[in-house]
């Protein structure tokens, strides 16, 4: 193909003008179009942003070969205006080279008629293929009158809503396989690219801190804060200044954000608009927040994004969805990742290896993770220091100290020595375990072997580990130690070790500590003060805690919420309810705010001194602040309030707890049903069971229970079978409890048959291996032992000692009734399963046949136990 010219005319319309005849097919011409739309909006922004252009101006499509700036007739383009425009392009699309024309018109730049501007020449190998392959052609076949059309009648989208780029469908395989093949994809790689940093992973190390501040930035932060109450205006707003950003911009607006959920919606929310393209930093940005959060399901599907859209992918774009499955406990996810990695043919690099044995120790897996280690030595990833730290972090937890010290010995062989790191590792280990003589030895072989010398952060590091677990006197002898080598230890180091006094009740060594903090200069703050307000809490001297408050205002330190909140606990384990109530009434007077554990401290307090009423209020009154209380501090306050027979206020709370979106769940509704099955109002408790569908709370095997019982106790049978029916149609499995409750009301009902047919059908559904032994049992407590020998078949199938019980149960439930011969037939059939009565309760069966004239069946018993060797022959 021979050369074409693209010269700009007209200053800043542009169209493609052949130098000779030949053919431009239409494919050439999409994917010229496709560069161009791609490249307009910068552009676009460029000019904003040197005020060349006013912000109405626009660029548009005619047809397929012109790229015309609309409204700007008025703009003023100088030579190195047009020349900056022409690297503009020249650097989005790397065939096309440029020179300047115009130099014959250099006077005439003023008048955008006569203006010639830069010719770009495109060489005959014009690509065939998208010239930048990290970008997904959304709209690479849309003609411009089209794409005009499209904008002007999309609906605007709604910034909150929830987006699935990936169907069901799509959803990786979850198909078992063995350990080793997770990590064994290792072998399939070599190291050769291991330590290459690729071009794009250039690209998007980048910091973003400089644009945080930007006045783009900014404004487009306040406007996703007010999302909530965005109309068309505030979105086109947020649409137009999209636009204008850059991707660092981009990438520091998403790490603004506090809630990273927000920020993957605007992700999505600005991949969805026209005309803009996510730059591949602002995707490794996102992958980088949501590593740090349990949203692994964001992360992965941000991932397959960027598979679709062909933007190369590096190591540590798997890395970061390994870190956010671990985070979320899927352990087992987070190594499958590997097998994704090796789908795509990216190489795993150490950081990812080191991932994947951090993985493998959590899940308390050390053989795995040293096979992993082996299997990274063999492709030639060599580990570093992180590697094996993770490893003596693993041995750690699973009580391997000796292994990590080995571990430690052998780094230096393996040209990698322990840092700090693996010595505090260790020293952690033997702080939790108060070996403070091995603790002592590592400092001093940490000083010798590393040449690492203690510091100020290893102090530190050791105080506020022996303080955690306890340990308030060593961790007070190392304070003094780090003073002695001129190491200033903080007031977080006090405030730790005051805590620990607290937590043990020393708290006149708890004052001591605070006095002498004073007396060095380094003043307490509110955790220190607030640790000491808590222990005055815990062994119940309320009025020291509240002179400690005073005594905080006095010296300055202003209290918190949580020192308020350890106070209010403690006036409410000592029956002061009403007082907490009162103080936290006043809190705005006293410049602090409660907060959800406030209420919540509050709220049962009131609860347990049974001021039911008060502690309703208190939750509504959370409700209104923005608190929600949780499931099961519902239901607390639910059963307090049943507990005293005021059913229907408890479902009135219930339901109004429900309405303001407090998190109602089916255990809360089975609490309220059970209130009512307790009162006799079987109706009421149906009736909100149907409530339940309603609200879509789907009743559980437990809330079935609890009407089956109430039905029983109440003698209606035949609803309490069509419950029992109805549940297991739901496909619910009965549990031990509900065959008791099944088996205890019917027995008592005498509904014998009906019973082992309805136990059939739970059989099949849930297997419950004592259900007829429990049948038998109840039958003989209540009182009929004839109905329970119906059973007795089923009993004995397995012939096990619990079996024999049974049995025996049976045996002393005919001779209460006087009924010995029963009792004969009982120990007869226990002897047809190889089973042995018992000889004691087997005698008295025999007195009792032979006082009823019955002696060929008292001999014939006692023979049987001659028989098996229980009795000798000269018994007569």
């Amino acid at each position: 193909m021979d050369l074409k010219t693209l010269t700009f005319q007209s200053s800043l319309f542009l169209t493609l003008s052949p130098r000779t005849n030949c053919v431009w097919d239409v494919y050439h011409c999409q994917n010229l179009i496709s560069c161009f739309r791609r490249i307009k909006a910068r552009i676009q922004v460029w000019l904003f942003e040197l005020k060349i252009l006013e912000m109405t101006s626009q660029i548009v499509f005619d047809g397929y070969t012109h790229l015309t700036l609309h409204n700007a007739e008025e703009a003023n383009i100088t030579s190195n205006t047009r020349m900056s425009l022409g690297k503009i392009f020249w650097s989005c699309y790397g065939n096309l080279e440029f020179r300047d024309t115009g130099t014959e018109n250099r006077s005439k730049f003023n008048n955008l008629s006569y203006c010639k501007g830069i010719e770009f020449e495109i060489s005959s190998s014009f690509p065939t293929n998208n010239p930048n392959s990290n970008l997904v052609e959304k709209y690479d076949f849309v003609t411009g009158a089209e794409e005009e059309n499209i904008q002007g009648h999309m609906v605007l989208d709604s910034f909150a809503e929830a987006h699935n780029p990936q169907s069901d469908s799509e959803k990786e395989s979850e198909e078992e396989t063995d350990d080793d093949e997770d990590f064994g994809v290792l072998n399939s790689f070599r190291a050769k690219s291991n330590h290459q940093t690729s071009e794009a992973e250039k690209v998007t190390e980048v910091g973003d801190d400089e644009f945080r501040n930007h006045p783009l930035v900014r404004e487009v932060c306040r406007l996703i804060q007010h999302r909530q109450a965005w109309n068309p205006d505030l979105e086109g707003n947020l649409r137009h200044l999209l636009r204008s950003l850059k991707p660092r911009q981009v990438c520091s607006i998403l790490r603004n954000q506090v809630d990273e959920r927000v920020a993957l919606n605007f992700f999505y929310w600005a991949d969805r608009q026209w005309r803009y393209r996510h730059d591949p930093q602002v995707y490794y940005t996102l992958l980088e927040i949501l590593s740090k959060t349990k949203l692994c399901q964001g992360c992965r599907r941000v991932l397959r994004l960027m598979v679709r859209r062909r933007i190369e992918m590096q190591p540590k774009a798997y890395r970061y969805l390994m870190i956010s499955y671990s985070r979320a406990g899927q352990l087992r996810s987070a190594m499958r990742v590997l097998n994704l990695m090796q789908k795509s043919g990216c190489v795993p690099d150490l950081s990812v290896c080191s991932t994947a044995i951090f993985i493998l120790v959590l899940a308390n897996q050390m053989e795995k993770a040293l096979r992993f280690l082996d299997r990274m030595q063999r492709v030639g990833i060599e580990p570093d220091v992180v590697t094996f730290n993770c490893l003596i972090k693993g041995y750690c937890d699973v009580h391997r100290v000796d292994d990590a010290l080995e571990l430690m010995n052998e780094m230096p062989l393996k040209g990698c020595n322990p840092d700090k790191i693996s010595y505090y590792t260790v020293m952690g280990f033997f702080c939790k375990e108060k070996r403070i003589k091995e603790v002592r030895e590592l400092l001093v072989k940490m000083k010798m072997d590393g040449n690492l010398m203690p510091d100020q952060v290893t102090y530190n590091n050791l105080i506020h580990v022996l303080s955690k677990n306890g340990h308030g006197d060593e961790a007070l002898d190392f304070l003094r130690e780090s003073e002695e080598k001129g190491f200033r230890v903080d007031k977080v180091g006090y405030s730790a070790i005051v805590d620990s006094y607290c937590q043990k009740g020393n708290l006149g060594k708890a004052k001591e500590i605070v006095n002498e903090m004073f007396t060095k200069g380094c003043l307490p703050d509110v955790v220190t003060y607030t640790a000491v307000v808590n222990g005055f809490c815990q062994t119940g001297e309320v009025d020291q805690a509240k002179k400690m408050i005073k005594k905080m205002y006095e010296h300055g330190c202003k209290p918190n919420t949580v020192s308020y909140t350890a106070l209010l606990n403690g006036l409410c384990r000592s029956g002061n309810s009403s007082e907490a109530r009162e103080m936290m009434n006043m809190s705005e007077e006293d410049w602090w705010t409660p907060n959800a554990i406030t209420y919540s401290v509050v709220m049962h307090g009131l609860r347990r001194e049974g001021k039911l009423a008060e502690a309703c209020e208190v939750v509504k009154e959370m409700v209104t602040k923005g608190f929600f209380p949780t499931s099961a501090e519902i239901n607390l306050l639910l059963q307090s309030i049943c507990r005293e027979g005021r059913v229907d206020e408890a479902k009135n709370f219930m339901e109004e707890c429900l309405s303001k979106g407090c998190a109602v769940n089916v255990v809360n509704f089975t609490t309220v049903i059970h209130g009512f099955c307790k009162e006799g109002d079987l109706e009421a408790a149906l009736s909100l069971v149907d409530d339940m569908y309603l609200k879509n709370k789907q009743p559980d095997v437990f809330t079935y229970t609890t009407l089956i019982d109430a039905f029983g106790k109440s003698g209606r049978m035949e609803e309490a079978t069509k419950l029992t029916e109805k549940m297991l149609h739901k496909g619910l499995l009965p549990t031990p409890v509900t065959y008791r409750t099944v088996i205890s009301r019917y027995c008592e009902n005498g509904e014998v048959e009906e019973l082992l047919k309805l136990l059939e059908k739970m059989l099949l559904r849930q297997e419950f291996r004592a259900a007829y032994n429990q049948v038998v049992e109840k039958l003989c407590r209540f009182g009929k032992p004839e109905e329970a020998y119906k059973a007795l078949n089923k009993v004995l199938r397995t012939a096990s000692k619990t079996d024999a019980d049974t049995s025996h149960l049976l045996i002393e439930s005919f001779l209460e009734k006087r009924l010995p011969l029963s009792a004969y037939k009982v120990a007869c059939r226990m002897f047809n399963r190889n089973l042995i009565p018992d000889l004691k309760l087997c005698k008295k069966v025999n007195e009792r046949l032979i006082l009823d004239g019955k002696q060929v069946e008292a001999k014939r018993l006692m023979m049987r136990f001659v028989e098996r060797g229980h009795l000798s022959p000269q018994w007569e």
